[in-house]
C-alpha cells in the first residue's frame, strides 16, 4: 500500500487524523491533513483505508502495489 494525498484539496475536516492518527496528521498553521506515514503496515494501513473512505473531500488516494 502507498498513499497519495491531494493536500490542496484538503477541507481540514480531520477525519483522517481521529481514524488514523500515526499515518495522518493535521498541519499547525492551516488545519490541513499532513501525511506522516506514506506506506503503513497491518492495522494501521486499514485504519489508513477507512480514513480515505470518510474524507469528505476525497483527497487521500490508496494505491495498492503487487
Amino acid at each position: 500500500m502507498r498513499i497519495r494525498i491531494e493536500r490542496e484539496r484538503c477541507v481540514g475536516a480531520g477525519q483522517c487524523v481521529r481514524v488514523a492518527p500515526a499515518v495522518f496528521d493535521q498541519a499547525d498553521d492551516d488545519g490541513l491533513v499532513r501525511l506522516i506515514e506514506a506506506a503503513p503496515q497491518g492495522p494501521e494501513a486499514e485504519r489508513a483505508r477507512k480514513a480515505a473512505q470518510l474524507c469528505p473531500a476525497q483527497v487521500i488516494h490508496i494505491e495498492d502495489q503487487g
